[in-house]
C-alpha cells in the first residue's frame, strides 16, 4: 500500500470531491468544476479500495444527513437536530475508513470538516429555501388591466410605456404611437393590448 493512502486523505478527498460536485451543479459553466469533482471522487474512490470500509459509519452519514434535512426544514428545533446531524457526521467520519493496522480518520480532522463544512452547508440551504420561500418583489401580471401608452406604433407588434416600464406589446388592430391602449393580457414579456374606444365611441 502506498504511504499516502491513509484514511485522512481518503476522507478529505471524497469531502473535497462532494464540495466540489455540490459547487458546480450550482453553478455549471465551462466544465472545469465537474472534471475537477471527477477526479477528486475517482482519487477518493481509489484509495477506500486500498482501505477498509465500515458499513455502520456509512449508516451513521445517511442517519446525520437525514437529520440535517430536518434542520433546515424545521423552524422549530432546527438546532438540535443540526447538532444531532454534525454529531452523526462526526463520529462517522472517524470510522468510515480504517487500515489493517487499526488505523482511523483523525477525530480533530473529523469534528473540523463536519463543523465547519455541516455549518457553512446549512447556513446556506437555510438562506436558499428562505428565497425560494419568499414572494416576489415584481409581479408581472400586475400590469395587466392597466392603460399604456404607444411609444412605437403596434403593427401588429410595437412597444408601450407602462407602469415606468417600456414593454413590447401586441395588438390585433394597428395602432399608431401616441395612442393609448389598455393591457388585456401577458405571453412572457410581450404584452397582448386592445385600443382604447375613441372619444366619440365613448359619448353617450
Amino acid at each position: 500500500m502506498e504511504a499516502w493512502i491513509t484514511p485522512d486523505v481518503a476522507y478529505l478527498l471524497l469531502v473535497a470531491g462532494t464540495a466540489v460536485l455540490i459547487l458546480a451543479l450550482l453553478t455549471p459553466g465551462t466544465g472545469l468544476l465537474e472534471l475537477a469533482a471527477l477526479g477528486l471522487l475517482l482519487a477518493a474512490g481509489y484509495t477506500a479500495t486500498q482501505l477498509t470500509i465500515s458499513g455502520w459509519a456509512v449508516g451513521l452519514w445517511v442517519v446525520g444527513l437525514v437529520f440535517f434535512g430536518l434542520s433546515v426544514r424545521r423552524n422549530r428545533g432546527s438546532a438540535w437536530w443540526l447538532v444531532a446531524a454534525l454529531v452523526s457526521l462526526a463520529v462517522g467520519s472517524v470510522f468510515v475508513f480504517h487500515t489493517p493496522e487499526g488505523g482511523s480518520v483523525s477525530p480533530w480532522l473529523a469534528v473540523t470538516v463536519s463543523a465547519l463544512g455541516g455549518g457553512l452547508a446549512w447556513v446556506i440551504t437555510r438562506k436558499v429555501l428562505a428565497a425560494e420561500q419568499r414572494p416576489p418583489a415584481y409581479d408581472p401580471q400586475r400590469v395587466v388591466g392597466q392603460v399604456a401608452e404607444v411609444r412605437t406604433p403596434l403593427a401588429p407588434e410595437g412597444t408601450v410605456y407602462v407602469a415606468g416600464e417600456l414593454w413590447t406589446a401586441r395588438c390585433p388592430t394597428p395602432v399608431p404611437a401616441g395612442e393609448q391602449v389598455r393591457v388585456v393580457g401577458r405571453e412572457g414579456l410581450i404584452l397582448q393590448v386592445e385600443p382604447l374606444p375613441s372619444e366619440s365611441q365613448r359619448a353617450p
